[in-house]
Parts: C-alpha cells; sequence; structure tokens
C-alpha cells in the first residue's frame, strides 16, 4: 500500500535520503519511495504500515504519516516521465527557465540523452561555471550552426 509522509517544505529529498537509509539499516520493507516534483511538502512511500511507521520515527523535518493510504490513480501522473522532446548540440545558447540559475544564459557543453541532462558553462559570469541540469529547466535561444 502506498502512504503520504508530510515533511517540511524543500527537504523532502532530505527526507527520502534519511529513509532510505533507515530502511537499509534496519531491513525494513519498504519498496518504494518518490517525491514528485509538483508536490511540495509530501513523500510517498510504498511498504506495510508498521515498517513506514517505524521509518519515520525520529527523522528530521517529517511533520506526520496520513494514516489513509492512496490509491496509485491518484498519483500515477506524477510517475510518468514527461516526454519533453529536445534537441540540444554542443555550442548552443540556452536559457535556464527553472532553478535557481533562472534567466541566466549558458552555453551547452555537455548533453546526455539517456540522463536527460544538459552541462552549461554560464555565459554571463565572471567565471565560466559549470552546471548541470535537467533538460526541462532550458530552452534554447540560439542554435549553433552546423
Amino acid at each position: 500500500m502506498i502512504f503520504t509522509i508530510k515533511t517540511v517544505v524543500g527537504r523532502e529529498d532530505v527526507v527520502l535520503d534519511a529513509i532510505a537509509s533507515k530502511v537499509k539499516t534496519e531491513n525494513l520493507q519498504i519498496k518504494a519511495l518518490v517525491h514528485p516534483e509538483e508536490i511540495k511538502g509530501y513523500v510517498f512511500v510504498e511498504g506495510e504500515t508498521a515498517d513506514i511507521e517505524r521509518a519515520v520515527k525520529m527523522i528530521s523535518h517529517v511533520r506526520g504519516l496520513l494514516k489513509a493510504p492512496v490509491d496509485l490513480q491518484q498519483i500515477q501522473r506524477f510517475l510518468q516521465p514527461k516526454e519533453v522532446e529536445v534537441d540540444l548540440d554542443l555550442g548552443d545558447i540556452v536559457e535556464v527557465i527553472g532553478g535557481p540559475f533562472k534567466g541566466e544564459k549558458g552555453k551547452v557543453i555537455r548533453y546526455d540523452k539517456t540522463k536527460r541532462e544538459t552541462t552549461l558553462e554560464l555565459i554571463e559570469t565572471t567565471t565560466p561555471i559549470p552546471i548541470t541540469l535537467s533538460v526541462e529547466f532550458v530552452k534554447i535561444s540560439q542554435k549553433i550552426k552546423k
């Protein structure tokens, strides 16, 4: 069964890591942990209620466990990968459209299609800074000519 853990907003990944660590050390029967980016302050966990309660006990940033199980259909849309077709080439100039570097422009220095990640070298900084982002957070400003 799938249950919802309420967390401090912005600390969902910390909670995921802490629960995963506790699952390994205490050999708990938890099958899956997920935090959809669109849902702030919540983590979904699949397993038995008793094991989930033991996993979240004494973990920082956990605000509680909702006792009612979640139906898979309710969160199914968050579990489907987003199909955004991005055609990036090395040297393309892109604009960051999400995250802490939103609004910055960068030059593509690496693109991994399988991971759907790109590494950019920020242009408008005095020292070039490489950052790695999901391709969902960039839009092409200027294509290089082949």
